[in-house]
């Protein structure tokens, strides 16, 4: 074992206070350190053998998280990653579910040969056909004013923002067919007119509208009540059909209480968290390891007593608008001043690396940027959460350069600094400073799985060390391919 690598003492959550024993599990919360696609998901499969249950505690289906399971690639954006193990699936109540999404997926699993049992919170928000509309209005609206967040347009903003504004339809609304129509009839009629006097929506020409096959309406019937409520309610019945629904702070608490493990899945990255992300670029929700407490029901003791694991990806991408201080080379649409960005030898290797990483979208395919480690966002990160390890991904897509830089700080108004700044407008403006380290060499990466860590080429190590250490967290896992085969384990944290 290494020096930057210690063994943690054994972190439990304490049942329930009653007389009698008291039994206890453990807790895993996987966070995600830069802008999203850091590989969450596979960590998640790394350590899923030994949970028992996996929860989402926030997103939606904009999510994309992959994994890879016998040489079978599964692509998720809703079901929780754990479900390719065998393992119970929770969508939290900081989840916005999309229950078409939702159920084509499970579909979809059980013909692939699977069995998932997924159990949603009835505190849950659920997406309906008016939020992908107007998320796809609304974007169209912001791209005009050069304000364009990059949605998947898959309505996760308009739904938290009928969570904030008390107007939202939860899922355990939907098992009782009057209520579900009571709150339909209150807020449909807010969003068609929000539709037709804001933003000049024709509901003549709407109701005529084309269909959308994965909202399971007709474009058309998004401001209708009748449809939505038809539609709706067939949705209510088979989530009463199969017993899905649960109290989640309560079920997640009793699963604990028996002894059971639990990772905690989140979505995205912190550096699009609403509170501590690059506002307004953000997601709707958040990330860091702190939604996991309020988007479970679980205290936050609960999380801060177990293992919080910082997802790592060796170099940097982003999906959509906003600063990257330390791109390499631009991709149209996306990136601010795309011509000055978008040219020559740095352009070349962003497209170099989007290609061995295969750096697109798991549910949109758009092409990601593609940039240097920021160190700046990775502190901020660490700051955020409280890391207790680290795993580093995809340091196998880097093999080959004869040079890979880090960002490890910005020049920003005349002084340097460490972290990144808390408005995007001054972000935008940082001059990223450079370390460069020497690259290592292509090598049979397989080979490097089954011998371990020392198997790691000496100049990835030092890259490796150097992140554990400005981070002073220790190394966990490190990925070196697509599937859970293809990574070197230093900690387990259900194993200590």
């Amino acid at each position: 074992m290494h020096t930057f690598v210690h063994h943690l003492a054994s972190k439990t959550v304490i049942g329930l206070r009653g007389a009698g024993e008291i039994t206890s599990g453990m807790t895993v919360t996987i966070v995600g350190s830069q802008l999203g696609d850091e590989g969450k998901g596979r960590v998640v499969d790394l350590y899923g053998a030994s949970a028992d249950v996996v929860a989402r505690y926030q997103g939606g289906d904009n999510a994309g998280h992959t994994v890879v399971e016998g040489g079978n690639e599964y692509k998720l954006s809703l079901v929780p990653s754990g479900v390719v193990r065998g393992k119970v699936g929770v969508l939290g109540n900081g989840c916005v579910v999309n229950p078409d999404t939702l159920f084509d997926e499970i579909d979809t699993l059980r013909e692939r040969g699977l069995d998932p049992d997924v159990r949603l919170a009835r505190r849950a928000h659920v997406i309906l056909p008016y939020h992908r509309v107007l998320d796809g209005i609304e974007e169209d609206v912001k791209s005009d004013s050069d304000r364009k967040v990059g949605t998947t347009g898959r309505g996760i903003g308009p739904t938290y923002e009928d969570k904030a504004g008390r107007r939202g339809i939860r899922v355990g609304d939907l098992l009782d067919s009057e209520l579900l129509r009571e709150k339909l009839e209150y807020v449909v009629p807010q969003k068609r007119a929000l539709a037709e006097k804001v933003y000049g929506v024709s509901m003549s020409e709407a109701i005529g509208g084309s269909s959308d096959e994965s909202d399971g309406v007709e474009t058309g019937e998004a401001f209708d009540v009748d449809a939505l409520h038809e539609q709706y309610e067939r949705y209510g019945e088979r989530l009463k059909e199969e017993n899905m629904t649960v109290e989640a702070g309560e079920f997640l608490s009793s699963r604990l209480d028996a002894g059971d493990e639990v990772i905690f899945e989140g979505a995205q990255g912190t550096l699009i968290d609403i509170d501590h992300g690059n506002y307004p670029y953000v997601t709707s929700s958040n990330p860091t390891a702190g939604g996991a407490a309020t988007g479970t029901g679980l205290s936050p003791g609960v999380i801060g007593d177990g293992d919080i694991i910082g997802i790592v990806k060796a170099y940097l991408t982003r999906v959509g608008s906003g600063p990257l201080p330390t791109e390499l080379g631009g991709v149209v649409g996306d990136t601010p001043d795309y011509d000055e960005q978008g040219a020559g030898e740095n352009e070349d290797l962003a497209k170099y690396i989007r290609e061995e990483g295969g750096e697109y979208g798991t549910v949109t395919g758009r092409p990601r940027r593609v940039a240097w480690l920021d160190m700046p966002m990775l502190r901020h990160a660490a700051r955020a959460s409280g890391f207790t390890g680290l795993a580093v991904n995809h340091i196998d897509v880097l093999a080959g350069l004869d040079e890979v830089k880090v960002g490890y700080s910005y020049d920003v108004d005349g002084e340097e600094i460490f972290t990144i700044p808390a408005t995007t407008e001054r972000w935008g403006r940082c001059e990223p400073n450079f370390r460069s380290f020497d690259g290592w060499p292509e090598v049979d990466w397989s080979e490097v799985a089954d011998e371990g860590y020392d198997a790691i080429p000496e100049n990835a190590r030092t890259y490796l060390e150097y992140i554990s250490d400005e981070l002073d967290a220790p190394i966990y896992a490190v990925g070196i391919g697509p599937s859970r085969e293809d990574t070197v384990v230093l900690e387990h944290p259900f194993e200590n």
